[in-house]
């Protein structure tokens, strides 16, 4: 199947389907989507720039949908919680979810920020059984990061990522 054939497939799924329960993930029967994009960048740093804006988005999505969630689990319909959060600051919103016992700092950081996953290389020993000789190889693995860095130190774990492939 080819890759557009997958995405239109996909699109009409989750239309479908959708029931959100935080920002980025979606349960679809008892399937779970996330949020992800293919984007051809022109070079490292815009690379950098992409990445950081869209670890910046996880964390303010994710204050919003904390923030959401809370006003609908307080009473609040949908139409009235969004209305509610029209405008508030992320000052606020964080005073909104503290005043009912949420610390948002406190949130693992996956929940606020997202997680990272990216190709890590490793050397691989093995025999070669035809011969017995010891063999040494790179294998690559996937790597899932719950702890991403913030600020300059998200970018420079962005940067030697992408320099290294």
């Amino acid at each position: 199947m080819k890759f557009e054939q997958l995405d239109r497939r996909m699109r009409v799924y989750e239309t479908a389907h959708d029931h959100c329960v935080l920002p980025g993930i979606h349960m679809v029967a008892r399937l779970a989507a996330f949020d992800a994009r293919i984007s051809q960048l022109p070079d490292t740093e815009t690379v950098v720039d992409y990445f950081r804006w869209r670890h910046e988005d996880a964390h303010r999505n994710a204050l919003n949908g904390h923030s959401y969630w809370l006003l609908r689990r307080q009473g609040l319909d949908d139409h009235a919680a969004t209305q509610k959060l029209k405008g508030v600051s992320v000052a606020d919103r964080n005073e909104l979810l503290f005043k009912a016992g949420i610390n948002f700092n406190e949130v693992p950081a996956w929940q606020r920020r997202g997680i990272g996953i990216y190709w890590e290389n490793e050397t691989s020993i093995g025999t070669d059984p035809r011969s017995g000789a010891s063999i040494t190889s790179m294998r690559r693995r996937a790597v899932v990061s719950y702890e991403l860095p913030m600020k300059t130190e998200f970018d420079a774990f962005v940067r030697d990522i992408v320099e290294r492939q």
